[in-house]
């Protein structure tokens, strides 16, 4: 890979980088804080099961998943892990990344400010690094984007030295900003290697999974493995096997192809729409999933209480709704059997507050499994990118 020069590269060029679109190893080193970070956003979860909680939670995970976001644009640019200033500047986000998460359990409360202090440190490398490596028109680009980029962690920065409700309003404007001036400010000029910037997102959803794990580890801690525990491990992998399988099996074919067909800004545009943006809906359900398993595992002979049954249920509905989101984004279309998933999957929650916790997550497993045989047998759309 070549460092970049100063001119805009053609479509033609960037079509032949295509060949180049393997994850670096510095990016997955990268990567290993945020699976730190998902993991303490569900733990904050796990320890503020309120509504108020669930929804410092969401506000926790979008100011996170953007963070990752940016980055993800940045090594698609640059050769970062080659450029050894970059490389640096990476690392040091990285280690600024990891006190980011440590704080996450009291973002909210003793450590707000050095949370947002962390967080804005974050953003300004990301804005530094673009800045200084990039060819003049994407260094245009991101310096159209950098009021927002900056601005909005400063108002996290901000929302640490007052109390709520202002915090609050702090919070969600910040999102608002961050999320919204890629949108109204566009991304022209930015330039998007296809199959590494799938690659990526795809390597991000495996993150998000392999949380999902770790979940079924600590709500297994003081659970007795008689045929219920067991049976309730087991239910709890199979619906996460099943997860992964409703992505990779030909979901991100279809999208990679897509994507790849794109060119310029056109191709900036979806990349901006069907991954910096729909994907959150993705991780965010599993990221719930994760709660609602952890919560099984905890009182596997208990009816699930209503937060919980909602992470579970409705994670699973944010799920498929974002699969249905990144397919009509992509192709225009949706997925009927995805759709009857996702209402069923809200369905449970009412029947997942009076029955023991292991039938709730045995009847979701039984529900994505289904979803799963009829499309790998019967759908048409599957045969197009796996036969």
């Amino acid at each position: 890979m070549s460092t970049p020069d100063t001119a805009s590269p053609s479509d033609e060029t960037i079509d032949r980088n295509e060949q180049e679109g393997s994850v670096t190893p510095l990016e997955l080193f990268f990567d290993l804080v945020f699976v730190f970070a998902l993991t303490q956003i569900t733990g904050f979860l796990v320890r503020n099961l309120t509504w108020g909680g669930v929804v410092r939670g969401v506000l926790l995970l979008a100011v996170v998943w953007w963070a990752w976001v940016g980055y993800s644009w940045l090594t698609n640019a640059i050769p970062a892990e080659e450029v050894l200033p970059a490389r640096l500047i990476i690392l040091l986000a990285m280690g600024t990344m990891l006190v980011v998460a440590l704080s996450i359990p009291r973002a909210f409360s003793e450590d707000a400010v050095l949370f947002g202090v962390a967080y804005f440190v974050v953003r300004a490398l990301h804005v530094v690094l673009y800045g200084l490596i990039t060819p003049p028109e994407t260094r245009d680009a991101v310096l159209r984007l950098a009021p927002g980029f900056l601005g909005a962690p400063l108002l996290l920065v901000l929302a640490g030295f007052v109390g709520n409700p202002l915090e609050s309003v702090l919070w969600v404007l910040a999102i608002g900003v961050d999320y919204g001036i890629a949108r109204f400010r566009g991304v022209e000029g930015f330039y998007v290697r296809a199959s590494h910037f799938v690659e990526r997102h795809r390597l991000i959803i495996i993150i998000a999974l392999g949380e999902s794990i770790v979940a079924i580890g600590v709500g297994a801690t003081n659970l007795t493995l008689d045929a219920n525990g067991v049976l309730a491990v087991f239910s709890g992998f199979v619906l996460i096997a099943t997860l992964w399988w409703l992505y990779f099996d030909y979901i991100t074919l279809a999208a990679e192809r897509r994507l790849a067909s794109t060119h310029g800004h056109e191709r900036a545009v979806l990349a901006r729409d069907s991954y910096s943006y729909i994907h959150l809906l993705m991780i965010g359900g599993i990221v719930f999933i994760a709660l609602g398993i952890e919560q099984t595992l905890a009182h596997v002979n208990d009816p699930l209480r209503l937060i919980p049954a909602v992470a579970l249920c409705g994670g699973g509905t944010l799920y498929l709704c974002g699969h249905n989101a990144y397919r009509y984004r992509d192709h225009g279309t949706i997925s009927v059997p995805r759709t009857i998933a996702a209402v069923g999957s809200s369905l449970l929650i009412p029947l997942a507050v009076v029955i023991p916790a292991l039938y709730a997550l045995a009847s979701l497993t039984v529900l994505f499994v289904e979803l799963s045989m009829l499309e790998t047998v019967r759908s048409e759309y599957r045969r197009e990118f796996r036969i």
